[in-house]
């Protein structure tokens, strides 16, 4: 059903307005006989219709002001500015001898640049680095096998461990590092001494894997550099171990465990024939990895004085505000001494002497509690006002947020304040998850969705808004209703967004992190109907791959060629970016090696497709999956995401 059109209130335009008033001069000055537009007087019409004109244009802005009113009476109000994150790893000028501290609030920026401010990142948490000491080691399987005590012999001079045991090499042995305390989040460096017995492999690529227990799992550590070509030769091994570090009771050695596991090896290349030889090892901590956000911090600051009338509003020196942690708050300070406020979404639940405040994200404002009028003439308090007089603060607060924040991979690089022993920091990976604030054209789109939900989830697209509302970090979301699922449980499936090239994504980028699953399950609990099971979780990606073989335009370089459309093989069927329209592959949709030739032939350079087929793809294997064909269906909780494609260009 098409929306009620708005009135237009006066439709007259400029011409209309010249005609209308040139056929009143012969009635009010028969005279006046020369209505060129030469003559000065019809100059002076036209610039009084030009004038009149822009006055009506204004007037025909009411009904959209008045629309405005409406959505913030409702409740309606801009979402605000969603700070960006990234991890920061900070360097160490020597490998830490004594317990080190970053602390919380740490401020790093990006290099200023002419006519542009740099852009600031705070540390979310202090990050505390002590020196880590090995207890033990241990070689033996790595699937949960038996495994041997092998720490004498690295301790005893002249003694060796033969990292992987099996005899021939099996997949998976693996050799175990045990430390005295938790390596969460440190960048670490073992220093090995080893004789060149694992011949056979690639040294800039061996087949090992660095992982560290995380009280549930094995899960991987980032390998920053190797310098002993996989355990081959005397060097060290850099890095970077993730922020889940737990202890784990291994064959009677209860210890922080990290461990190198041996893979198989990948396509044309080697691996080990014999096992490497290791007669040392210890362990330093070189760095720390901390949680950062895009914001900037304020300390306590003082908004002014109450003048104990109701309504009032203090608005802070910097907008917009983030969300606030506990030790961020509204205190009064009066004859009684400080008090703090507790800060409430909105006074519809605060009593007269309840000490409650609105505290905007958006404008910042400090805002308390209005007088209500009710039916009978009495006026209810709506919370608590400050005596007259009493000084309004606030304990500090964190400004920020933002697409500005989402700065690239090693662009913070300066420390605005120095920390002892720390010789330099750079975030490894780019930031992501900032957001502007929505502006008011944006809300007023948003406003009869929100009100026609009524604040309830009942159908799926009710689901569906719900949960792109819940964050910014929600790209896109699927609700496959009960009927359609074949159980009594409604599925709710999210699309985290990605803000990296389209070409980097794998399908561990589209994992929803703690942090979105906690946020939008929390906005599904408080609407869904009593007695609505939900089931949230993200969709099953079909890996597809495309063999193609395209004759390129004569004189076109075929390395361009072939790179541009592999980018636009991969970009059609991107669950974010895909499609006809380039907002994501449809859910359920097939997909047609008739589609995909289109897409081919479309690209600058493609004279014709000579051959094209579509593989179904393993994304976790790496492998295709049975022979090529003319389609791949999907089923409705399916998404593609493209792998591995062979084009050959001629």
């Amino acid at each position: 059903m098409p929306p009620l059109d708005p009135p237009n209130l006066d439709d007259r335009r400029f011409q209309d307005i010249v005609d209308e008033t040139k056929r009143m001069i012969p009635r009010f000055t028969p005279e006046w006989t020369n209505h060129n537009v030469s003559d000065p007087g019809v100059a002076l019409i036209e610039l009084f219709a030009w004038m009149s004109e822009m006055v009506l244009y204004r007037v025909n802005q009411v009904p959209d002001k008045l629309y405005t009113h409406f959505l913030n009476l409702v409740g309606v109000e801009p979402f605000p500015a969603s700070e960006a994150h990234t991890d920061l790893t900070f360097s160490l000028s020597t490998p830490a001898r004594q317990v080190i501290t970053v602390p919380a609030g740490t401020e790093v920026a990006t290099d200023a640049r002419e006519g542009a401010e740099p852009v600031v990142f705070a540390t979310r948490e202090a990050a505390t680095v002590v020196p880590p000491v090995l207890l033990g080691s241990r070689t033996g399987r790595g699937d949960g096998g038996a495994t041997r005590d092998v720490w004498e012999d690295l301790c005893v001079p002249g003694g060796s461990v033969t990292v992987f045991p099996s005899h021939p090499l099996v997949t998976d042995d693996a050799w175990y590092l045990a430390a005295e305390s938790s390596l969460a989040g440190y960048v670490v460096r073992l220093e090995v001494s080893a004789r060149a017995e694992g011949v056979g492999i690639d040294p800039v690529a061996p087949p090992l894997a660095w992982e560290v227990w995380s009280g549930t799992a094995w899960i991987p550590a980032t390998v920053e550099s190797d310098t002993t070509g996989g355990l081959n030769k005397d060097g060290a091994v850099v890095l970077l171990v993730p922020r889940a570090h737990e202890p784990l009771v291994l064959d009677g050695t209860s210890g922080f465990w990290l461990r190198a596991r041996l893979l198989p090896a990948a396509p044309g290349l080697p691996t080990y024939q014999t096992s490497p030889q290791v007669s040392a090892v210890g362990l330093d901590a070189v760095g720390v990895t901390v949680p950062a956000e895009h914001s900037r911090q304020v300390a306590a600051e003082s908004l002014g004085r109450s003048t104990g009338v109701p309504a009032q509003s203090f608005p802070v020196s910097h907008a917009p505000v983030m969300a606030r942690r506990g030790d961020e708050r509204v205190v009064v300070v009066d004859r009684e001494g400080t008090q703090t406020w507790t800060e409430v979404p909105d006074f519809s639940a605060s009593g007269p002497t309840d000490r409650h405040v609105v505290w905007s994200s958006s404008t910042g404002e400090v805002q308390f509690g209005p007088v209500i009028r009710q039916p009978d003439g009495t006026r209810v308090q709506r919370g608590a006002i400050p005596a007259d007089g009493a000084e309004v603060r606030v304990t500090g607060y964190r400004s920020g947020g933002g697409a500005a924040g989402n700065v690239g991979a090693g662009t913070l690089t300066r420390m605005r304040s120095a920390i002892p022993y720390v010789a330099g920091v750079t975030n490894l990976r780019p930031a992501s998850g900032g957001v502007d604030p929505e502006t008011t054209e944006e809300a007023k789109v948003r406003g009869p969705l929100t009100l026609r939900a009524g604040g309830r989830a009942v159908t799926a697209g009710d689901y569906e808004q719900i949960a792109r509302q819940a964050s910014v970090e929600v790209a896109r979301a699927r609700c496959l209703p009960s009927w359609q699922t074949g159980s009594p449980v409604v599925r709710l499936l999210v699309v985290p967004a990605l803000r990296t090239p389209v070409g980097t994504h794998r399908i561990d980028d589209l994992a929803l992190s703690e942090d979105l699953w906690a946020r939008v399950s929390t906005a599904i609990e408080e609407t869904r109907p009593v007695g609505v099971a939900v089931e949230l979780g993200t969709p099953f990606y079909q890996g597809v791959s495309v063999a193609a073989l395209v004759t390129a335009i004569p004189g076109r370089p075929v390395t361009m060629v072939r790179q541009r459309v592999d980018e636009a093989l991969t970009r059609f069927v991107h669950p974010l970016v895909g499609g006809a329209d380039g907002t994501g592959w449809a859910f359920g949709t097939t997909l047609t090696a008739a589609a995909l030739t289109q897409v081919v032939e479309a690209v600058e350079g493609v004279l014709r497709v000579e051959e094209l087929q579509v593989f179904e793809y393993d994304l976790r294997s790496g492998r295709r999956i049975g022979g090529g064909r003319e389609s791949v269906a999907l089923s409705p909780d399916s998404l593609f995401l493209a792998a591995d494609h062979r084009v050959v260009v001629r």
